[in-house]
C-alpha cells in the first residue's frame, strides 16, 4: 500500500492543533513553538507533494480511495491536480508566517477588564483551519469536500469573534460588539451558502448515484450520464452560490470588510489569502467539472458580476479611511479578476486565475502583515493617524511599499503575470469585458499609492515620531514573502508548468478551445491575412 501522503499532510496540522490546545495555560511560549513546528512540518509535506507530482502525468495523482459511508455512496477519496498542488503549497507556506506574525496577538491583556486571551486556543484554531483547507483542496468526493468546506467556518468564527484587533477606537465593550457582529455575519453568510449547496449535493447524488468527482466527470464524458438541462442549471447555481459567498463575489461580499477589519492582521490574512481561495478553487474543480453546460450558460451573468466586483471593490477602496478595510475591498476587486479568468473559458484566463490565487495570497499577506505591524505600533487603523513613517521606520515603509506595488500588479512582481494572463485570456473571447476590466488596474494604482503617500510620506506626526522599525522576527516574516513576489514575477514558469496541464483538463471538461486570432501572419511572406 502506498504511503497516504495527502491524508498525512492534512492530518499533521490537525494533530498539531490538538496538541497545542492541550498545552498547559502557563506555558504559552511552548504552545507557540509547538504550533510553529507543526506548520513547518506541514510545509515540508506540501513540498514533498510538489516533488512527487508529475505535471505531465495523470490528471489526479497521489490518489487515495476508501469506503466510508457505503450505503450512501460516500467515499474517502483524495487526489491532487496541478491547481490543487500549488494551492496546498500556498496554504502550507503562509501558515508559518501567520503564526510568527501573530506571536503576541493572543497574549493576555493587562487591562482593567482582565480579559483572558487563550493563547493556546488561538494557535490551535489556526492549525485546524489549515488542516480543513488542505483537505478541501485534496477531496475528490463531493460530500467529503462539502463537510470540510463547511467545517472550517467553526474555527474561523472563533478566530474572528474571540481574537479581534486590539487597535479599536471605541471602548472594550464596543470592540467586543463589533467583533461579535463581524463573526456572526461571516458565519451566517457562509452557512446560508452552505445550506443551499447541501441541497445541490443531495440533488447531484439523486442524478448521478454517487459523489465521486472522477466517476461523474468520466460518465459525462462517455455520455452515460445525462442530466436534464434545467436540473444541471439548478445544481450549478446551488454550488456556485456557496462558492461565490466564500470567494467573495459582489453582491455576496459584504461580510469580508467586517471580518477583516475586526480580525487581527494574521487572521485577516488567513481569511482572504487562504480560506477564500477554496471558493475560487471549487469553481474550477466542481462547477466547471460537474456542470460544464450550465457553466457556459451562466457565464455572461458571472462575467458581469466579476466586472462589478473589480470596479466596485477598487472604487470603495479608494475612499476608505481604515487601512484594513481598504485591503479588504482591494481583495474583493482582485477576486473579481480571478473569477473573470475562470469564466473567460480560455487557457490563458484560467492559468492566470490560478496564478492569481497564489500571487494574491502572497501580496495580500505581505501588505496586510506589514500593515498589522504598523497598526500595532500606533494603535490605530485610521489612515489619517499616520504620516512620515518612512523617515522614522524606513524598513517598515519599504516593505509596505513593495507589498502595495505587488497589490497594484507592478511589472516585475508576481501579480502582474497573473493579471496580464487573465486580461489577455478574457480579451481573446470577450474583448469588451477585457477592456472594462482594465479600469481596475488604474484604480488599484490610485488606492495603493494614495495609501502609501498618506501614511508613509509627508511631515512626521508626533504620534509616530518614536515608532520603532521592524524587529528581527517581523523582518523574517516579511522578507521571504517579498522574495517570492520578486522571484515569481521574474520566473513564473515554476508554477505555470504545474498549472497548465490541469487547466487543459478543465478546458476539456467544458469542451472549449482557445479562440483563434483573427489575423494570422504568413511566416514566409511576412504578410497578414484574416
Amino acid at each position: 500500500m502506498d504511503f497516504p501522503l495527502l491524508t498525512v499532510t492534512a492530518a499533521v496540522p490537525a494533530v498539531g492543533a490538538i496538541l497545542t490546545a492541550a498545552v498547559p495555560a502557563a506555558r504559552r511560549t511552548a504552545a507557540k513553538w509547538l504550533a510553529l513546528f507543526f506548520s513547518l512540518a506541514t510545509l515540508a509535506l506540501a513540498v514533498l507533494i510538489a516533488v512527487r507530482f508529475e505535471p505531465g502525468g495523470d490528471r489526479y495523482q497521489l490518489t487515495e480511495s476508501r469506503a466510508w459511508i457505503a450505503d450512501f455512496g460516500v467515499r474517502y477519496e483524495l487526489g491532487v491536480d496541478g491547481i490543487g498542488v500549488v494551492l496546498i503549497g500556498l496554504t502550507a507556506l503562509l501558515i508559518p508566517f501567520v503564526i510568527a506574525a501573530g506571536w503576541h496577538d493572543a497574549d493576555p491583556l493587562e487591562t482593567t477588564s482582565k480579559r483572558w486571551r487563550p493563547t493556546q486556543g488561538f494557535f490551535a484554531l489556526i492549525l485546524m483551519v489549515e488542516a480543513m483547507v488542505i483537505i478541501s483542496f485534496e477531496a475528490t468526493d463531493v460530500f467529503l469536500f462539502y463537510i470540510f468546506f463547511e467545517a472550517m467556518l467553526i474555527p474561523m468564527y472563533f478566530l474572528i469573534g474571540g481574537f479581534g484587533d486590539r487597535a479599536h477606537s471605541g471602548s472594550d465593550e464596543n470592540a467586543a460588539a463589533q467583533r461579535s457582529y463581524a463573526a456572526v455575519k461571516f458565519l451566517l453568510y457562509n452557512l446560508v451558502g452552505g445550506l443551499i449547496m447541501l441541497a445541490a449535493v443531495i440533488g447531484l447524488y439523486v442524478v448521478a448515484g454517487n459523489f465521486s468527482l472522477q466517476e461523474i466527470t468520466a460518465a459525462r464524458a462517455a455520455g452515460t450520464l445525462d442530466m436534464a438541462t434545467n436540473t444541471e442549471r439548478l445544481l450549478f447555481l446551488g454550488f456556485f452560490f456557496a462558492f461565490a459567498v466564500k470567494a467573495p463575489l459582489w453582491p455576496l461580499h459584504t461580510w469580508l470588510p467586517n471580518a477583516m477589519g475586526e480580525s487581527t492582521a494574521p487572521v485577516a490574512v488567513l481569511i482572504t489569502a487562504v480560506v477564500d481561495k477554496v471558493g475560487t478553487f471549487a469553481m474550477l474543480r466542481f462547477c466547471l467539472g460537474l456542470f460544464p453546460d450550465a457553466s457556459k450558460w451562466a457565464t455572461p451573468v458571472i462575467l458581469v458580476l466579476a466586472l462589478i466586483s473589480i470596479v466596485y471593490g477598487a472604487l470603495v477602496a479608494v475612499g476608505q479611511r481604515d487601512i484594513k478595510r481598504l485591503v479588504a475591498y482591494a481583495s474583493i476587486s482582485h477576486f473579481g479578476f480571478i473569477i473573470l479568468g475562470i469564466f473567460a473559458m480560455t487557457s490563458q484566463g484560467q492559468s492566470g486565475a490560478t496564478l492569481y490565487m497564489v500571487n494574491h495570497g502572497l501580496s495580500t499577506a505581505a501588505l496586510m502583515l506589514v500593515a498589522g505591524f504598523l497598526i500595532s505600533r500606533r494603535g490605530s487603523r485610521l489612515i489619517a493617524d499616520y504620516g512620515g513613517v518612512q523617515k522614522v521606520a524606513p524598513v517598515l515603509a519599504g516593505t509596505f511599499l513593495i507589498g502595495g506595488l505587488a497589490t497594484l500588479s507592478l511589472p516585475g512582481l508576481a501579480p502582474f503575470v497573473s493579471e496580464f494572463l487573465v486580461l489577455v485570456g478574457t480579451f481573446a473571447r470577450y474583448p469588451v469585458v477585457g477592456i472594462i476590466a482594465t479600469v481596475g488596474i488604474v484604480l488599484a494604482a490610485l488606492y495603493t499609492l494614495v495609501l502609501y503617500q498618506r501614511t508613509m510620506t509627508g511631515p512626521v506626526k508626533e504620534e509616530v515620531r518614536t515608532m520603532p522599525d521592524l524587529r528581527v522576527r517581523e523582518v523574517l516574516v516579511v522578507a521571504p514573502l517579498i522574495a517570492l513576489l520578486i522571484g515569481l514575477g521574474v520566473y513564473p514558469k515554476v508554477l505555470t508548468d504545474i498549472v497548465n496541464p490541469a487547466v487543459e483538463h478543465t478546458m476539456s471538461d467544458v469542451q472549449q478551445t482557445d479562440p483563434k486570432p483573427e489575423v494570422v501572419v504568413d511566416a514566409k511572406n511576412g504578410e497578414a491575412a484574416k
